[in-house]
């Protein structure tokens, strides 16, 4: 039986990862301690590809006990999209016997001050990464990425995100020091003296509400932020995606058990088929915390219902990309023929609407018109999905039948540039996969506004024609106002263009990329650097990760006594 970790033995083996964690959020540098290649795990009792695999098809058709309290039901029915039935059934929760059991556990938690939870939330971690080919094989079997994009974004740079979490968690807490001798002078009379002490101290129970297309990715940034500031974590996947997280609620629960602490600060809350459970503990006094992705609709709930919570909500939102000019035409197509391409388009960040002006554009291939510009977009994204085996490693698959349905829509909103094509899986013929689709819309039209002011979550993009250069700054300054914006792309070879559109990201706080024509994309963020989100416009209330994501977590509460 292996020896139990001690908080002295974490300590020394992870704080040195958590000050390069710590200065990495502080200089913005390229930095990760997680390996994104597949051959790199497998040393030191990682499991390997194969060992991976075999874990993950060991679970299939199981019960996952997790050892909580207040199981009252077994709820499950993942479907694949690539077509296969998971059969792993989860606790369902008696909510009046885990809560009160989840609360229990905070005291010694809390007491435990900031750098003990920071490593054992590192040691979690820790034993996730060393699990990471098992985590991709849950990751892509219920969000429908392709295996190495589930590989890296279900893994790595998941993974990442958590330790990112964790390092702004421990240095909003340290700020304040644990102590001080407060001394006041007095003139003749003998100062004043106190002693006061400074805990940082929980809210109470966060609540992570799980999204489909990225269960660990989404998740890990709030689910350790709270950890890590002292709260106990409840987690409800969507049930569509529940084993990527219910994996790590048992990891969760293994290291807090040989940690010397209540598992129980971490559980899951799976549900029954159309349960929406949600809602029931969103509203519970217990829940402090909620961490949410996915629609507006119920973000918006989120946000006027839970108002007992302290409420992070990613949202919907019109990610635009403004193409006024370029001096790396070809790499230009290539970079936008890649992020449309990404996962079916299926993140919160690709592209949706390119604004073009109807006269055309500058490149360094001479001028190119509206039309001119749309087609050779199309033939690029034909050019990159022209091959099915690399088509199947780009797209995967698409996640649900609501993303199936506004693809075949689009095609009736306008003139078709590109249009999508069904492609066949060898390896899982069930599975749903189409390229993406382009369509050509009037900016200047009432009826395509409709069209392209609305989020057209999948593989669907609008390529808008616009009248000049400033009437596509001021749609973009109207779009991120009224709908929000993940993410913001411009091309553009003019000074004043570029200042323009920096300006409106500035003031309605979009994350803004200019001429991405290499290997860095408009809809890829990179962990301890790159923002996710802003919290300034409609599409989130809050940022990956920032101070404001973990400050109001915790408060800080003084105790003071005469010397």
């Amino acid at each position: 039986m292996a020896a139990q970790p001690t908080e002295h033995a974490l300590t020394a083996k992870h704080r040195p990862t958590l000050d390069q964690a710590l200065e990495a959020i502080r200089t913005r540098a390229y930095w990760s301690p997680h390996p994104e290649h597949p051959k790199a795990y497998g040393e030191h009792g990682s499991l390997d590809a194969a060992a991976g695999k075999a874990a993950f098809d060991a679970v299939r058709g199981t019960r996952l006990d997790l050892g909580q309290p207040g199981t009252d039901d077994w709820a499950g029915g993942e479907v694949s999209p690539y077509g296969i039935e998971l059969g792993v059934t989860y606790p369902h929760p008696d909510l009046d016997t885990l809560l009160p059991a989840m609360k229990a556990g905070q005291r010694a938690w809390r007491d435990a001050g900031p750098e003990t939870r920071a490593v054992v939330c590192l040691e979690i971690l820790a034993r996730i990464s060393a699990r990471t080919h098992e985590f991709a094989h849950a990751v892509m079997h219920t969000s429908g990425q392709a295996f190495m994009m589930a590989f890296q974004a279900g893994g790595p740079h998941a993974q990442d995100r958590g330790l990112e979490a964790v390092a702004y968690a421990y240095a909003e807490q340290v700020r304040t020091p644990g102590t001080a001798e407060w001394t006041k002078p007095q003139g003749k009379r003998d100062p004043l003296k106190l002693t006061k002490r400074f805990t940082p101290v929980p809210r109470g129970i966060a609540l992570v509400v799980g999204c489909n297309t990225f269960p660990t990715w989404n998740g890990y940034p709030g689910l350790f932020a709270s950890l890590a500031t002292g709260n106990a974590v409840l987690v409800k996947p969507h049930p569509r995606a529940v084993l990527p997280l219910a994996l790590t609620v048992q990891v969760a629960r293994e290291v807090l058990a040989e940690a010397g602490f209540d598992p129980n600060l971490v559980a899951l809350a799976a549900e029954r088929p159309g349960e929406g459970i949600a809602k029931t503990l969103a509203t519970r006094p217990e829940i402090r915390i909620i961490d949410y992705t996915g629609s507006t609709s119920f973000g918006d709930w989120l946000e006027a219902n839970a108002r007992q919570a302290q409420v992070y909500t990613e949202k919907a939102g019109v990610n635009t990309v403004l193409v006024e000019s370029t001096d790396t035409y070809r790499g230009m197509l290539s970079n936008l023929a890649f992020s449309l391409s990404l996962y079916s388009g299926q993140m919160c960040t690709t592209p949706q609407n390119l604004l073009i002006p109807r006269d055309g554009i500058r490149t360094d291939e001479g001028p190119k018109t509206f039309d001119e510009v749309v087609a050779d977009l199309a033939r690029a994204v034909d050019g990159l999905l022209g091959d099915d085996a690399r088509a199947n490693a780009l797209l995967g698959a698409i996640v649900n039948p609501g993303v199936k349905a506004r693809l075949e829509a689009a095609a009736g909103l306008g003139e078709v540039a590109l249009a999508s094509r069904e492609i066949d899986n060898p390896d899982f013929p069930q599975a749903i996969v189409r390229t993406p689709v382009i369509v050509k819309l009037d900016g200047a039209k009432p009826d395509d506004e409709a069209a392209y002011m609305s989020e057209c979550f999948g593989p669907v993009s609008f390529a808008v024609a616009v009248d000049s250069a400033a009437d596509a700054v001021e749609l973009l300054r109207r779009t991120i106002r009224d709908k929000g914006a993940m993410t913001v792309g411009a091309y553009t070879t003019d000074p004043e263009v570029e200042e323009a559109v920096q300006e409106v990201c500035l003031e309605e706080a979009a994350q803004l990329s200019f001429n991405l024509t290499g290997g860095v994309y408009v809809n890829q963020t990179a962990a301890f650097s790159d923002f996710h989100g802003s919290g300034g416009n409609p599409a989130a209330n809050a940022a990956l990760c920032d101070g404001a994501f973990v400050a109001g977590r915790f408060r800080v509460v003084e105790v003071r006594q005469e010397v």
